[in-house]
C-alpha cells in the first residue's frame, strides 16, 4: 500500500530540494560531433491528431529534462528536429524516413501509437539507430535490439487491473475500446486475464465492443447499448476519443449506474483537465501517479510546476526518462560513441531513479516497474489520479 500524498504538499515540501544531477560523459562518435558538433536526436511527437494532448506533454518532459541538465545529455550539446507523428502510419512513415535519410540523426525518441510505432522500430533497427519510444509497445515487433521503450507495454495497464476489478464488481463487466492495434491490445491485456481468472464479459456477444478509430466523437449509441447486467465498464481510449468518451458515459447517466474503470491514459494530463467533472471517480492502472511520495518524483513535480504550472503526468514522465536514459548511455558509451556503442550502455543501465519509482529494463528493453490503482478526485488545487494502492509490478 502507498501512502497518498496530495501534489501541493509534495511541492511545497520539496521546494528546497536540489533538482536531479546531470551525467557527464565523453563527446559522440557522429561527423557532427567529432568535429564539435551537437549530437543529433530525432524526436516524433503527435503535433496533430487525436493525440496532439500527448504530443505536448512528451515535449514539456523532454524539454523539462535538458532545462534541469543544463541543455545537455551525457555532458554534450544536442540538436534535435521535430516530426509530425500525426493519426495512423503514413504521417510516422514518413517522417521516420525525413529523420533518418536527410537528418541522418543519430537516435530517434518518441511515439504514442502502435501505429506509429510499428513504422519506427523496423525502420530505426535496419538503420541501427536506438529507437527510445515513449508511447505504447505492440505486442508484435520482431527483432528489439535497437528498441527501448520507456513507457509501458501495450497489455499491461488492462493486465494490471484485471484481478483487481473481478474481485471487486460482482458480476459481468462491459468492456470497449479503440479499434486499431493499440486499442486491440490495451483491451486484450484486460479480457485475457479477466476471463481466464473466471469473469464474465457483459457484451452481448461475449466479445469486447470496439469502436471507428479516430473518427468516432459521439460515443452515445455504444453507450445506449450495454446491457442492463453489466456491473462495471472497463474502457481504454487516450487523447481526445478518452475526452469525448468521458464526457458522453457521464452525459448517459451512467456513473452512478455503472461504475467506470479504464488504463489510466483514458484520464491522463490534459484530457483529464478537459472532462472535468464527467472524471469524477473514475478508477484507472498506470505506472505514475503525481503523488508518488520518492525523491526523484518530488524533484520532478517541483521543477514541473515551476515551469508550467499545472500537475504533471505520465507522459511528462515518459519523455523526462527517454532523457535521462540517454543522458547516462551518451555519458557511458565510451571516447567516441556511435549510435552502435549508445545503444549497447542502453543495455547496460542499471535501476534509473525515475519520478515514477525506480525501474530498469527487462529483457523485453521495456521497465520492470510497479503498476498503481488510482482514483480521480479533487486534491489541492483541482482534479487529480490519487494512488489508492499499488496493484503489482510488471515486465521481465
Amino acid at each position: 500500500m502507498i501512502r497518498r500524498r496530495a501534489l501541493p504538499a509534495a511541492l511545497a515540501a520539496a521546494a528546497a530540494m536540489a533538482l536531479v544531477a546531470g551525467c557527464s560523459g565523453a563527446s559522440l562518435g557522429s561527423d557532427a560531433a567529432t568535429s564539435g558538433g551537437p549530437i543529433h536526436i530525432g524526436l516524433m511527437w503527435p503535433q496533430t491528431g487525436v493525440y496532439k494532448t500527448v504530443g505536448d506533454d512528451f515535449a514539456r518532459g523532454w524539454q523539462l529534462y535538458l532545462d534541469t541538465h543544463d541543455g545537455k545529455l551525457g555532458g554534450h550539446e544536442i540538436k534535435t528536429t521535430v516530426v509530425d507523428e500525426g493519426d495512423g502510419k503514413q504521417t510516422a512513415r514518413t517522417g521516420i524516413k525525413k529523420l533518418i535519410e536527410q537528418d541522418k540523426v543519430s537516435v530517434v525518441v518518441g511515439t504514442i501509437s502502435s501505429d506509429a510505432v510499428q513504422e519506427v522500430q523496423p525502420a530505426a533497427t535496419e538503420a541501427k539507430i536506438p529507437f527510445v519510444a515513449t508511447g505504447g509497445r505492440p505486442d508484435n515487433l520482431k527483432d528489439l535490439a535497437y528498441t527501448w521503450h520507456t513507457s509501458w507495454q501495450n497489455r499491461d495497464a488492462g493486465a494490471a487491473i484485471a484481478d483487481y476489478i473481478r474481485a471487486n464488481v460482482k458480476g459481468p463487466v462491459y468492456v470497449i475500446g479503440p479499434d486499431y492495434k493499440g486499442g486491440w491490445d490495451q483491451i486484450a491485456g484486460f479480457v485475457d486475464p479477466f476471463v481466464a481468472g473466471g469473469g464474465k464479459l457483459a457484451n452481448p456477444d461475449g466479445k469486447a465492443t470496439f469502436t471507428p478509430f479516430p473518427t468516432t466523437t459521439n460515443f452515445l449509441p455504444y453507450l445506449n447499448a450495454i446491457p442492463a447486467e453489466a456491473k462495471a465498464v472497463f474502457a481504454f481510449y487516450g487523447g481526445a476519443n478518452a475526452i469525448d468518451f468521458v464526457k458522453s458515459y457521464a452525459q448517459a447517466g451512467l456513473p452512478a449506474k455503472v461504475p467506470l474503470y479504464a488504463g489510466g491514459f483514458t484520464v491522463e494530463g490534459a484530457v483529464l483537465t478537459a472532462q472535468g467533472s464527467a472524471a469524477d471517480g473514475i478508477y484507472s492502472s498506470l505506472n505514475y501517479a503525481p503523488d508518488l511520495d520518492n525523491p526523484a518524483n518530488r524533484s520532478f513535480a517541483t521543477a514541473f510546476q515551476r515551469k508550467y504550472d499545472g500537475i504533471p503526468d505520465l507522459y511528462n514522465v515518459t519523455a523526462y526518462d527517454a532523457a535521462l536514459v540517454l543522458d547516462g548511455a551518451i555519458a557511458a558509451a565510451g571516447p567516441n560513441p556511435t549510435s552502435a556503442s549508445i545503444n549497447a550502455a542502453i543495455g547496460k543501465l542499471g535501476r534509473l531513479d525515475s519520478p515514477r519509482g525506480q525501474w530498469r529494463y527487462g529483457e523485453q528493453h521495456a521497465p520492470i516497474q510497479p503498476w498503481y490503482l488510482r482514483q480521480v478526485r479533487l486534491d489541492g488545487r483541482g482534479r487529480a489520479n490519487v494512488v489508492v494502492q499499488t496493484l503489482t509490478t510488471l515486465g521481465k
